[in-house]
């Protein structure tokens, strides 16, 4: 089963609807926010525009009277119609005061008529008792401040602030609505993945092992989408290796199995005389099931993490030297002679010498089985990359290519598997055993020229010995 495709604007799982919520209380209130900054700045910059050019009209103001001061020499006599125009022009009374602070002339906006003023409306009558806004310069002549000018402005009208109201109203609505619709985006976009992932662990929760997320998506939701599917494929993976494992036991236990039966019944029967020969083969059979049964509980063990590794720095130089004199017995009888090469310096790796040691001995029993009578086992040990390299090299029949990439499945043994002993999990166990120390197995071979066996380690680095390190894969064999 595969899980479909979700629609761009399908319903809101639970989380999808917190995080629009959240998302939409977020851009109303930065919407809000922003809409009253952006009244305040707007009703501050025209209030500064606006006495900018009152201060403008008074210093124009100011010099006009100084030049009729100038002409009159003084006050007495001054002709102040120009200043008068200026203020009129901006709508402004006019005041105008000597050094001494004594008003020389004063005069409503547009109401000098023959020297007279008349009918001041409201607003003048604010603006010319002082209510109302203002503006003053100073009067010089010759250097000197004869006296000042004073504008007095009717009340600002606020038509410019009430026109600026709607459109900061629309402008607002206008963001809020972009803001919901990105937001609304970005939840599906957010929660799209987690759904699709949700919806995939249930069909396989289910029974379904082939449910699959498959999306792409930004960042670590892509991620968690991609490590889901990459978790499932080994989930699918090992329920099959499952699978195959129980056919796989299944069949070796077969064949033991209807050994010991035939032979027992034979001599149930009285078919065959309880001798020594076939007591004998009767036990080989059952140490050949003792052996199978053995081997599968430690791989099941490696596999299921059960087994811990007891780290220590160890030399790999004695490590394959305790090897090689351990199995020789078992390659001498097979007729095969062994030699090691080792670096010449120490090889420190941080692991336990005991799986190590099975592991590496492991590879040399297979050799033992494999190899042809005259044959040579050589292990070479080398600094590699950082790394440290065990190779156990031989001169055998080799591996065809077609079976190379098998050689460290459970349960295989080449197609001369009848002329070997053997279960067929040994190399196995060295895979897991390696692994499990962070280090790689591989195999490399040419059939009639012999077969190489490559472990690599990672070298010690800030080891502590004595450490328990618990690992998910390790194993004895």
């Amino acid at each position: 089963m595969r899980v479909g495709p979700l629609g761009p604007l399908g319903p809101l799982g639970p989380l999808g609807r917190r995080l629009f919520a959240a998302f939409a209380a977020v851009a109303l209130a930065s919407v809000a926010l922003l809409a009253f900054a952006a009244i305040v700045a707007a009703n501050r910059g025209i209030d500064t525009a606006r006495q900018s050019d009152r201060q403008s009209v008074a210093t124009r103001a100011a010099a006009a009277a100084a030049d009729a001061y100038r002409a009159a020499n003084g006050w007495p006599g001054a002709q102040l119609g120009a200043a008068q125009s200026i203020a009129d022009g901006a709508g402004a009374g006019l005041t105008v005061a000597d050094s001494a602070g004594r008003t020389v002339y004063s005069a409503a906006a547009s109401s000098m008529m023959g020297g007279t003023m008349t009918g001041m409306g409201p607003g003048m009558t604010n603006a010319m008792t002082g209510s109302g806004p203002s503006a003053s310069a100073a009067v010089l002549a010759s250097g000197r401040e004869v006296g000042s000018v004073r504008l007095f402005f009717a009340a600002a009208a606020s038509r410019g602030r009430a026109l600026s109201w709607p459109l900061v109203l629309a402008a607002a609505l206008a963001a809020l609505a972009l803001a919901l619709a990105v937001s609304w985006y970005v939840t599906r976009r957010v929660t799209r993945p987690i759904m699709r992932v949700a919806r995939a662990a249930e069909t396989i929760a289910a029974g379904d092992r082939s449910a699959r997320a498959r999306l792409s998506a930004p960042g670590e939701l892509g991620e968690l989408a991609g490590a889901f599917d990459t978790m499932a494929e080994d989930l699918e993976r090992a329920e099959r290796s499952r699978r195959n494992l129980a056919a796989d036991v299944a069949h070796e236990l077969r064949t033991p199995l209807a050994a010991l039966q035939a032979g027992l019944e034979e001599l149930r029967d009285g078919y065959a005389t309880p001798g020594v020969e076939q007591l004998a083969a009767l036990h080989d059979q059952a140490l050949r099931l003792g052996r199978i049964v053995g081997d599968l509980g430690e791989l099941s063990e490696a596999e299921s993490g059960a087994l811990s590794l007891h780290r220590s720095d160890m030399d790999v130089n004695k490590l394959a030297q305790e090897a090689v004199m351990q199995r020789e017995p078992q390659l001498r009888a097979a007729g095969l002679s062994t030699s090691t090469r080792l670096h010449p310096g120490p090889l420190v790796v941080s692991g336990d010498p005991d799986r190590l040691h099975q592991a590496l001995g492991n590879v040399l029993s297979n050799a033992a089985r494999y190899c042809r009578p005259g044959d040579t086992v050589t292990v070479t040990t080398a600094q590699e990359d950082g790394r440290v390299r065990i190779e156990v090299a031989d001169t055998g029949p080799g591996i065809a290519p077609q079976d190379l990439p098998r050689v460290f499945d459970r349960f295989w043994r080449g197609r001369d598997s009848r002329a070997v002993g053997g279960t067929g999990i040994g190399l196995a166990v060295v895979r897991e055993l390696i692994t499990a120390h962070g280090g790689t197995v591989t195999a490399e071979s040419e059939p009639g020229r012999g077969t190489r066996l490559i472990l690599r380690l990672p070298k010690a680095d800030d080891s502590r010995p004595g450490r328990t390190i618990a690992v998910p894969r390790s194993a004895r064999s």
